[in-house]
């Protein structure tokens, strides 16, 4: 194998190394990692193909470092406590309690952020730490507990439920929207259309009237929701209400309707995790997500439900 490019093994499995060989143990090393046994063990694996020896002897008994493992054990400890007396920065919370969630910036500002003090306090109380991301992360690999993200159905390899869908609808500013009146889509094509990178909603709301949308060169795009709302707002053009994560533009008046005619999207809102059976932590705040999303029960029980 050439690592000509890569000198160091992946530093997500050193320190899952570092924390097995530390304690001894992959199910010790996870719950000071707050991974799964699971995920540990696959970044075991992970390294030892990188090496091209193993670390660890796997016996009835549990896990003992080889010769080799316990070599890689003293340089690995040596170059963490190096790095630890030597950084000065911010330490991620650890714990039974702390619970990882990748989401999208979008989702993570609009619907997730306002509803994060109460998600986190509770009978049980609970530490969010959030990987924001427009990128699809590894669940397993990364160490994420759950995922939020805007897709159109469930990712091969996890545990997926739909969460909501958006019933979109077009806003403007109040002057555009003053200026369109109720000219209906033949009015809101002579200004600007604004979405991100996925366009359908455009599609889908005016494919209602018969219309076929192609982004035209004055229309603009935005990696992110949050751009395409402020955008709108600054009158640069129409973007498309999604609730629910345009209620606070809306109540604010910041943004108003222009056609209360809506159009469901063909994308929804998913929630995901790993294979296998979740934390309590991470069910916990899944149970909670879903309440604040209005999942039905016995959906949510399914989403739970260890099926390996």
């Amino acid at each position: 194998m050439d690592h000509s490019s890569r000198p160091i093994p992946p530093l997500e499995t050193l320190r899952a190394f570092e924390a097995a060989a530390r304690t001894g143990s992959f199910s010790a090393a996870a719950e000071g990692l707050n991974l799964t046994h699971g995920a540990i063990s696959r970044q075991i694996a992970k390294l030892e193909d990188w090496l091209g020896f193993k670390v660890f002897d796997r016996g009835a008994r549990g896990v003992a470092l080889t010769i080799e493992g316990n070599r890689l054990y003293i340089r690995t400890a040596e170059a963490f406590a190096l790095i630890a007396d030597n950084t000065d920065r911010w330490t991620e919370p650890r714990g039974g309690a702390v619970v990882r969630l990748a989401t999208i910036p979008s989702l993570c500002g609009l619907w997730l952020i306002p509803r994060l003090k109460k998600l986190e306090l509770g009978e049980t109380p609970l530490r969010i730490v959030l990987e924001v991301d427009i990128r699809q992360v590894d669940l397993d690999e990364e160490g994420v507990d759950l995922s939020m993200r805007c897709g159109r159905g469930p990712i091969a390899g996890r545990v997926s439920a739909k969460l909501f869908e958006e019933h979109c609808f077009p806003i403007a500013s109040p002057a555009i929207a003053e200026a369109i009146g109720s000219g209906g889509p033949d009015a809101i094509l002579n200004y600007p259309l604004i979405h991100d990178s996925d366009a359908s909603g455009w599609r889908a709301w005016l494919g209602d009237f018969g219309m076929d949308y192609h982004p035209r060169a004055h229309d603009r795009r935005f990696e992110d929701y949050n751009l395409v709302l402020d955008a709108a707002a600054h009158g640069l053009g129409v973007a498309l209400a999604r609730p629910p994560l345009t209620t606070a533009q809306l109540a604010s008046g910041r943004l108003v309707p222009v056609d209360a005619r809506t159009v469901l999207n063909p994308v929804a809102y998913w929630i995901d995790r790993p294979v296998g059976r979740p934390r309590p932590a991470a069910a916990e705040l899944a149970r909670r997500i879903a309440k604040e999303a209005a999942l039905a029960p016995e959906k949510l029980e399914a989403f739970l439900r260890d099926e390996r």
